[in-house]
């Protein structure tokens, strides 16, 4: 275990219960470490969406010369990946100084995990000769810790139902709850087309620059050339107009309402960080983020996806049909208790030929049989397994050379199953890995 882990550890068990929404807690550590970021910042909330909007805007502000800090959550592999500056992941000596700060400032205190390594990372931001930091919400926004950013540009994705416990049961709390990312006077970019009218009452009801999808900007995608298969796409935002750009490297129609609403905050900060049309274009074909849609080649194929809820399941199921295979599709999954598996399941019962179930660990874990009851109905063959690694061992011995495999339904089971996949791929050829 390394000294990072350590600290991990320790700040896991200093709250009596992991996520406890409010900012007067973290607020006054904030304020005892004097925290503040002295470059522009876009803060970005969304019940979908949030982290590929984050990797297309720090990878076009990279692109065009900026010098980004972009935060990131939850992790997959390493918590190193919720923070990076200037496209590299921070060091654990780094994180670890922070980290020490944090401890040092809080006194009695209490922080949950996300609002003590929340402001480690803003410290170690504002620590830094930044142009530009890209802050990724981590649950809601109202109440979030990151909302303690005073945003010169804020975004909201795609709203749906998620959460529910924390942020209500219907789309109208929900987007309540994620506007409060806006700020007066500032740019409000909403890249969902049909935002709850709460997002858009308390947008107007304190006075934010609001720009909605469709309404106030817009991708138009076409062909390249008729009857082609390469495509490119215009963005048409409320100042200017950016044409023939690539699709963004990410892949998914809902890629392109992203890329949308990360390019119309860029033209909301344009005063501040002007972008070139060949930054944008450079930026949206080198964007990366492990877990949307990641196609891990070979045959069988296998992808891995993080969707969690039934509007990120729906995506998925969209961008499966648009990229379907020779053969079948196998899907590995596992999901936490507190969320909606059935009607994840639902809105891939027509793409997915066999169902692998693997369990999920933790206070909020769930075992195979458990899940199966949820989403037995309709979804055709069921398969309950101990592990994903043995679930997804089980579905690599069945699939043939044009199967496909689709692993999804949290990132804790992506992250197992690309653990699993680093050992087998680090296995002495012809052995098996355990």
């Amino acid at each position: 275990m390394t000294e990072l882990d350590t600290w991990l550890q320790r700040i896991e068990r200093l709250h009596h219960r992991p996520i406890e929404l409010g900012l007067a807690r973290v607020r006054e550590v904030a304020t005892r470490l004097g925290l503040g970021l002295n470059c522009a910042c876009v803060v970005v909330a969304g019940t979908n969406g949030k982290g590929s909007t984050c990797a297309m805007l720090d990878s076009i502000l990279r692109a065009a010369g900026y010098r980004v800090g972009c935060y990131t959550s939850p992790h997959l592999l390493r918590f190193n990946e919720r923070a990076a500056i200037g496209g590299l992941f921070v060091g654990d000596a780094e994180l670890i100084e922070q980290f020490e700060a944090v401890e040092g400032a809080r006194g009695d205190v209490s922080l949950t995990y996300f609002e003590f390594t929340t402001l480690a990372i803003l410290r170690l931001f504002a620590s830094r000769p930044l142009d530009a930091a890209v802050l990724e919400i981590g649950l809601g926004g109202r109440l979030d810790a990151v909302n303690l950013v005073d945003a010169d540009c804020s975004v909201v994705t795609a709203v749906g139902l998620d959460h529910a416990d924390f942020l209500g049961s219907t789309r109208a709390s929900v987007g309540f709850e994620k506007a409060h990312v806006f700020r007066p006077g500032r740019p409000a970019i909403c890249s969902d087309p049909d935002p709850p009218s709460t997002l858009v009452d308390y947008a107007h009801s304190i006075g934010a620059e609001l720009r909605i999808l469709g309404r106030d900007f817009e991708a138009i995608a076409f062909e390249q050339v008729p009857g082609g298969v390469a495509r490119q796409w215009t963005y048409r935002g409320t100042t200017m107009r950016r044409s023939a750009l690539p699709l963004p490297s990410l892949r998914g129609e809902h890629q392109l309402r992203n890329a949308a609403g990360a390019l119309a905050a860029l033209e909301g900060l344009s005063d501040r960080l002007p972008v070139s049309q060949q930054a944008v274009r450079e930026g949206l074909l080198h964007a990366r983020i492990e877990g949307r849609f990641q196609v891990i080649p070979g045959q069988p194929a296998i992808i891995l996806d993080v969707a969690h809820n039934p509007q990120a399941a729906g995506a998925l199921a969209d961008t499966l049909m648009r990229h379907p295979c020779a053969g079948r599709t196998l899907a590995v999954f596992a999901m936490l208790r507190d969320k909606d598996a059935g009607g994840v399941a639902k809105q891939l019962e027509t793409s997915v030929n066999r169902w692998f179930l693997g369990p999920t660990t933790g206070i909020r874990g769930q075992d195979a049989k458990a899940l199966a009851a949820q989403v037995r109905a309709g979804v055709g063959s069921i398969a309950c397994y101990e592990s994903i690694s043995e679930a997804l061992a089980a579905a690599r011995g069945e699939a043939g050379r044009d199967d496909r495999i689709v692993v999804f339904g949290s990132f804790v089971t992506v992250a197992e199953a690309m653990r699993e996949l680093q050992r087998a791929a680090m296995a002495p050829r012809g052995s098996k890995s355990q």
